[in-house]
């Protein structure tokens, strides 16, 4: 009876499969970019103030913000904002 090569055992020296390496680093990769996502999005739903620096910096993302707020039926944030920083350059 032979040994899987491909399985990780402590008692190997704490060598693992390339393949599981990369499989790894892509799953932690993707768990921090849905962490980040996640506090981005949270950040722009409860700042005004942030979504107007968004407003500047990247606008493409607000514009996503807005259009899955949207979607899921909440209407009136992008007329607010507009609103507020319409009356905050008089």
């Amino acid at each position: 009876m032979s040994a899987d090569p491909c399985k990780y055992t402590p008692q190997d020296g704490g060598t693992m499969d390339p393949l599981a390496k990369i499989f790894k680093g892509g799953l932690v990769a993707e768990l921090v970019d849905t962490f980040g996502a996640y506090i981005l999005f949270k950040k722009i739903k409860t700042s005004q103030d942030f979504r107007q620096t968004m407003r500047k910096k990247f606008p493409f993302i607000l514009e996503v913000y807005y259009k899955s707020i949207e979607h899921s039926g909440m209407y009136g944030i992008r007329e607010q904002d507009q609103e507020k920083w319409l009356n905050s350059k008089n």
